[in-house]
């Protein structure tokens, strides 16, 4: 397969800060590889469909007005922009920022130096989706064959899926639901999801976890503030938060104990292997009853080691 490559002679100047590609070759429709020279500085096309890889090297950067797409990989040593898709057969990687008008899609992983964004969904097929320093930001959903990694946020408008696991240095938010498949979900403030919230190990927010239904973990379930789930809370191991613990409609179930900074409730039963604590909060001078009230249609088992349990089949 031949390959094009890019000097500044394809190059012409414009009044923005990219140079445009105004060569003889047709790359709208280009059966090759395209190879972008270093040192070119941003270099823009109407769109570019090629049928192997794309790669620009060190301090060059790809900007497209509409599409980006190859059968093979996507790799730029600044950053890659899309007025409306960017697709590759294989990985997209980019020492910069991955941004896109429309979605962005990769067989395998996705790999940005800052961070990604696009205007609808941010798909990696076998691979994981990684933002170093930026964070990660789809107008729809987000989903990974692996893991799922931003040095900030990431933000969804639907739901949030990864078959290992998610870990944000900052908030994680979805429209829909959050899922872990083999591994835990971590951020560094909170977590919210509009569904569920799902990890086969365990779930753990700087701030608090809040679902629109139910939250389950493989193991321990931990937020620096609370934990609220519009159905019920189920943990492997622990259930520890800063503030309050409240399920809605559903019960409460931890393969461990359970420690509240302030109450804790549940429509249904409550069911815990060892202790339960609640109205810990070391950061209150004194705490009220109600504060320390665990409220449960039935304590199933578990010893309330500190706290006022209140039954409300009783």
């Amino acid at each position: 397969m031949k390959t094009k490559i890019i000097t500044a002679k394809d190059l012409k100047d414009t009044d923005s800060y990219y140079k445009e590609y105004v060569g003889k070759e047709d790359l709208t429709d280009f059966d090759g590889n395209l190879e972008i020279s270093a040192d070119l500085g941003w270099v823009f096309f109407k769109s570019l469909k090629i049928k192997g890889f794309i790669r620009s090297l060190a301090g060059s950067g790809i900007e497209a007005g509409e599409g980006i797409k190859a059968g093979e990989g996507i790799e730029a040593g600044w950053g890659i922009e899309a007025g409306e898709d960017i697709k590759a057969g294989e990985g997209i990687k980019a020492g910069w920022g991955i941004k896109a008008g429309w979605g962005i899609e990769a067989g395998e992983g996705i790999k940005a130096g800052e961070g990604i964004e696009a205007g609808e969904g941010i798909e990696a097929g076998s691979g994981g989706i990684e933002a170093g320093s930026g964070g990660i930001k789809a107008g729809s959903g987000i989903e990974a064959g692996w893991g799922i990694e931003a040095g900030e946020g990431i933000k969804a408008g639907e739901g949030i899926e990864a078959g290992w696991g998610i870990e944000a240095g900052e908030g994680i938010k979805a429209g829909e639901g959050i899922k872990a498949g083999s591994g835990g979900i971590k951020a560094g403030w909170g977590i919210k999801a509009g569904w569920g919230i799902k990890a086969g190990w365990g779930i753990k927010a700087g701030s608090g976890i809040e679902a629109g239904s139910g939250i389950k973990a493989g193991e321990g379930i931990k937020a620096g503030s609370g934990i609220e789930a519009g159905s019920g809370i189920k943990a492997g191991e622990g259930i520890e938060a800063g503030e309050d613990i409240k399920a809605g409609s559903g019960g409460i179930k931890a393969g461990w104990g359970i420690e509240a900074g302030l109450s804790i409730s549940c429509k249904l039963s409550l069911k815990v292997a060892y202790r339960i604590f609640a109205g810990l909060a070391l950061w209150k001078k004194e705490i009220t009853d109600e504060e320390k009230t665990i409220t449960c249609k039935k304590l199933k088992s578990g010893i309330v080691e500190y706290g006022i349990l209140k039954e409300l089949d009783k």
